[in-house]
C-alpha cells in the first residue's frame, strides 16, 4: 500500500510540476492561455487512450513535433512579414503519418497547431479552418506510401486544397474575386510544394533521430542486392527459400488483420541471418539423408539451434539494420522449447529430472508486436508444412491449427495485441496458402525409351478417339 500511495503521489507532483511549467512557458512566451489548457487535454487524451500502449519515446518524439511546429508558427509571426499561409503546417501532419503510421496522432498534431496557428494570427478561424484541412489532405495522402514521389503529389493536392478554401471563403468573407490574385494565393500555391520537400528531406533524418523505420526504407531493405541476403542465396540457400515463404505468408496474414503487412513481409526476410554462421545444421540446408546433429548430444545440438538468434543479432548490429527489424530477430521465436531436441535429450539420459526444460528454451523476448508475432507463427507453421511426406489440404489445415494452438497455450502471444479473431484470420491465411505450395502432385509416367515396346498407330488413333468422346 506505501509503495502504491507513493507511486500515486509521483505522479501527481509530476503532472503538476509538467502543468506549472506549461503556463509558465506559455505567459513569458505570450502564448494564449487557452491555447495551453486545450494542449493539456490533447496530452491527457494521449495519455489515456490507445496511443499509451505504444513505446515512450513515442510521445516524447511526438512532443518534439509539437515544439518544432510552434517554434517555427512564432519566429515566422515574430521575425517575418510572410503571409500566414507560407508556414508548411501540413508538413507535420505528414510527417507524423509517415513515422508512426497512425492518422489518429496526425489528426491531432494537425488540430493542436492549427489551433495554435489561428491564435497567434489574430485568432482567425478562417486561417484555422484552412490550415487544419490542409494538414489532413496533407497526411491521409501519404498514409503507408510506399513511394518517395507520392510525397510530392500530396504536396500538389495540398495546395490545390488551400487555394480552393481561399476561394470559396473570399466570397464568405465578402472579399471579391479579387483575393484570388493577392499574395495569399501565391503562398497557397507554394505551401505544398514547400511542405513536401520538407518533408521528403526530413523524414531520412527523423528516422535516424527516433529510430523509426519507414515503408520507404522497408521498400530499400527489400532490395536482394542487400549483403545479408546475398549471402543467404549462396550460403544458406534453404534458409533462403524459406525466408521468403514466411514473408508472403506474414504480409498476406498481416493485411487480413490490418497490421503493417509490409513490415512484416520484410522483417521475415532478415529474421533467420543468425543460420548463416552453420547453415549445414538447420534442417532447410541438409542432405535428408545425412543431419550434423546424428553425432552431437542434444545439449550441444541445443545450443547451435538456439544460438542463431544471437548469431543474428550480431549481424544485424554490424550491419547496421534498424531496430524495427532486430525485432523480428530477437522475438521470432519468443520463449518457444526447442522440442526435437528436448525429446532427444530425455531419450539420451536415464535421469529425466536432470533434463530441465527451462535450458531448452529459446531466451526471448515473446512477440511485442502484431507483425513480430505473425513472422513467428508463419515461420513454425511454414517449417511443419515441409516436414510433412505427403501433404494434403486436410493434413496442412491440422498442422497449422496445432502450431497456432499450441504457440497460444505456450504462452508465446501473450504480449502483443492479437486476439482470437486475429489468429482465426491468420490461420485461415496460411492455410490457403501452404495448401497452395505443398499440395500433392500427380505422378507422371514415365517416358518410354526410342528403342522400348511402342504402341501401334491403330492403338494411338483408338486412344486418341476415346479421348475426345471422355472430354
Amino acid at each position: 500500500m506505501k509503495k502504491q500511495a507513493k507511486k500515486i503521489i509521483n505522479k501527481t507532483l509530476l503532472y503538476f510540476t509538467s502543468f506549472v511549467l506549461l503556463v509558465s512557458f506559455s505567459l513569458v512566451s505570450h502564448i494564449n492561455i487557452i491555447f495551453t489548457f486545450f494542449l493539456l487535454f490533447i496530452f491527457a487524451y494521449l495519455k489515456i487512450s490507445e496511443f499509451r500502449k505504444a513505446k515512450k519515446t513515442n510521445i516524447l518524439h511526438l512532443s518534439f513535433l509539437f515544439i518544432l511546429g510552434f517554434a517555427l508558427v512564432i519566429f515566422l509571426k515574430r521575425h517575418t512579414t510572410l503571409s500566414p499561409y507560407h508556414i508548411p503546417l501540413p508538413a507535420f501532419a505528414m510527417l507524423t503519418v509517415i513515422l508512426f503510421s497512425n492518422l489518429e496522432l496526425a489528426l491531432l498534431i494537425s488540430l493542436c497547431l492549427s489551433v495554435f496557428i489561428g491564435l497567434t494570427f489574430n485568432t482567425d478561424l478562417y486561417l484555422l479552418m484552412i490550415m487544419f484541412l490542409c494538414s489532413l489532405t496533407g497526411a491521409f495522402f501519404v498514409y503507408r506510401i510506399r513511394q518517395r514521389y507520392k510525397i510530392i503529389k500530396a504536396g500538389i493536392l495540398v495546395s490545390v486544397v488551400m487555394v480552393l478554401c481561399l476561394v470559396i471563403l473570399s466570397y464568405r468573407k465578402s472579399v471579391g474575386i479579387m483575393s484570388f490574385s493577392s499574395p495569399n494565393i501565391i503562398s497557397a500555391c507554394l505551401n505544398g510544394i514547400l511542405s513536401a520537400f520538407i518533408v521528403a528531406g526530413a523524414v531520412p533524418i527523423f528516422e535516424f533521430l527516433f529510430k523509426v523505420v519507414t515503408n520507404i526504407s522497408l521498400l530499400e531493405l527489400s532490395d536482394f542486392n542487400h549483403p545479408l541476403l546475398k549471402r543467404l542465396v549462396l550460403e544458406a540457400p534453404g534458409t533462403y527459400h524459406h525466408s521468403l515463404l514466411v514473408g508472403n505468408l506474414a504480409e498476406v496474414a498481416a493485411e487480413s488483420i490490418n497490421a503493417n503487412a509490409l513490415l512484416a513481409r520484410i522483417g521475415a526476410y532478415y529474421h533467420d541471418i543468425g543460420k548463416l554462421e552453420k547453415p549445414e545444421y538447420f534442417s532447410e540446408n541438409q542432405n535428408k539423408s545425412l543431419s550434423r546433429h546424428e553425432q552431437l548430444k542434444a545439449s550441444i545440438s541445443k545450443l547451435v539451434i538456439i544460438n542463431h538468434v544471437k548469431n543474428g543479432l550480431i549481424l544485424a548490429k554490424k550491419h547496421k539494420l534498424n531496430s524495427a527489424i532486430v525485432e523480428f530477430i530477437e522475438q521470432h521465436h519468443g520463449t518457444s522449447l526447442v522440442f526435437y531436441f528436448y525429446l532427444r535429450a530425455l531419450e539420451q539420459t536415464e535421469k529425466k529430472e536432470d533434463v530441465k526444460e527451462e535450458i531448452f528454451r529459446y531466451t526471448g523476448p515473446k512477440p511485442q508486436t502484431k507483425e513480430t508475432a505473425i513472422v513467428l507463427l508463419a515461420d513454425s507453421s511454414e517449417a511443419a508444412c515441409r516436414a510433412v511426406e505427403n501433404p494434403n489440404a486436410q493434413r496442412i489445415d491440422e498442422i497449422v491449427h496445432t502450431v497456432v494452438n499450441n504457440k497460444f497455450i505456450d504462452g508465446q502471444l501473450d504480449e502483443c495485441d492479437l486476439t482470437l479473431k486475429d489468429l482465426h484470420k491468420i490461420a485461415k491465411t496460411f492455410i490457403h496458402i501452404l495448401s497452395a505450395i505443398y499440395h500433392s502432385r500427380v505422378e507422371y509416367p514415365e517416358m518410354k525409351s526410342e528403342g522400348s515396346n511402342k504402341e501401334s498407330p491403330k492403338k494411338n488413333q483408338d486412344r486418341s478417339s476415346q479421348n475426345k468422346k471422355n472430354s
